[in-house]
């Protein structure tokens, strides 16, 4: 093989073995964004708590819902917040339980599984008490999903959505 023959094929291989590292790299960083937890980035440039940031649900489509207003006890602990209700029908919810619509059951972003939960129309004043077992709403100022017979006893289901009140019972 001649000496200019050698030095194209070196090249070549040397331009190839680029293009492969090139792959390689840009693979590893697709992978790399593939496995960081969105929830966490946002609540990072939300300015939220380290807690709330690890608190976030495992389901991650949108950006979490924001109460509309939050009173607050003495120590600090949320009590009530208002905001938009609205209610949902699935196949299963995130703690593991298989969704049984008329169960009166929620889903809410942050509180733990089994938190009773008073839910009251602000315009009725009608409530009813369920049990937190999925996560959501996501969908941007939504603080509940509730399940069609929790909706139904409110008194929402031809209207979709309402404002509410949340109180934790327990």
């Amino acid at each position: 093989m001649s000496r200019i023959a050698s030095a194209e094929t070196a090249r070549m291989s040397l331009a190839s073995s680029g293009r492969l590292l090139l792959a390689v790299l840009g693979a590893a960083s697709l992978a790399a964004c593939a496995q960081s937890p969105v929830g966490r980035q946002k609540a990072d440039l939300a300015g939220t708590t380290r807690q709330a940031a690890v608190e976030r649900p495992h389901r991650v489509a949108a950006l979490h819902p924001r109460p509309i207003s939050r009173a607050r006890s003495s120590e600090g602990k949320q009590t009530a917040s208002h905001g938009v209700a609205s209610f949902y029908s699935d196949t299963e919810t995130a703690s593991g339980e298989k969704f049984d619509k008329n169960e009166l059951t929620a889903a809410h972003p942050t509180l733990p599984f089994g938190t009773k939960l008073r839910v009251t129309e602000t315009s009725s004043g009608r409530f009813v008490t369920v049990r937190v077992n999925d996560r959501g709403p996501f969908v941007r100022g939504r603080v509940v999903d509730i399940s069609p017979s929790a909706a139904e006893a409110l008194g929402m289901v031809d209207k979709g959505i309402t404002n509410v009140r949340l109180e934790v019972v327990r």
